[in-house]
């Protein structure tokens, strides 16, 4: 199982979706465009394919011009229905690939947040493995519409479009389900200043916060990453 990793700032964390990754035993390409490396030619090399947040906007191509070339090669991988993982802007750029509309500062959020499944959800083979609401870490500020032929899979009051289908196994995941607890550890350290200012006083109160959500949403996205990665090597067009 060979799995391409796509980082889109420094310091990205791969966090539960790396523990379930190397469950399997799978062995990764780590890619990071915005330092120049290229992407894969094709899907050929890699069994799937995982793209993971960053800091710019899913249109960003005038300042990371690798963005498009990124959508073009996460949608043959979901046309092939190799699996494809994208989460926060990797949600965003899969939605771009699918012809859906980028909402540039529409939806923010921050901090652990209540999702909801949709009723599609309940014979998802990735996100009937949790339950039916549970809470999840979120650090966004754009969204999208539903790409046309998409299942949507989860959904808040603020972010509609928090989890989708395309196809047999591409899905995007606006939540940071990767996101446990040390990686939240991790930003708290490296980004307090752009975290006061997007959650006034959320430092303050990040003990308390992490002792009540965190054991959850750690639980619950260690089910997400666990049941997509044993996606990987069944049923793509190639097999």
């Amino acid at each position: 199982m060979r799995v391409a990793i796509i980082e889109n700032m420094a310091g990205t964390h791969h966090g539960l979706v790396g523990v379930a990754l190397a469950e399997a035993g799978a062995k990764l390409d780590v890619i990071r465009p915005y330092e120049g490396q290229p992407l894969p030619a094709s899907t050929g090399d890699h069994d799937a394919l995982v793209v993971f947040g960053g800091e710019q906007n899913a249109r960003d191509d005038a300042k990371h011009p690798y963005l498009g070339e990124l959508a073009a090669l996460m949608r043959d991988f979901g046309d092939e229905g190799r699996p494809v993982l994208g989460i926060c802007l990797g949600s965003q750029m899969l939605a771009r690939a699918y012809g859906a509309e980028n909402l540039i500062g529409a939806a923010p959020e921050f901090g652990w947040r209540r999702i909801e499944l949709t009723g599609e959800a309940g014979d998802d083979p990735v996100l009937s493995a949790v339950p039916s609401g549970f809470t999840s870490f979120q650090w966004h500020d754009d969204t999208f519409t539903l790409p046309p032929g998409a299942v949507r899979l989860a959904e808040n009051g603020v972010t509609p479009n928090q989890a989708f289908r395309v196809g047999r196994a591409a899905y995007g995941m606006q939540f940071h389900f990767e996101a446990n607890l040390d990686v939240v550890e991790r930003w708290k350290a490296a980004f307090p200043e752009v975290i006061e200012r997007k959650e006034p006083g959320w430092l303050g109160r990040y003990e308390a916060l992490a002792a009540h959500h965190g054991p959850q949403a750690d639980a619950t996205g260690l089910a997400i990453a666990r049941a997509w990665v044993g996606l990987i090597g069944r049923g793509s067009i190639n097999d």
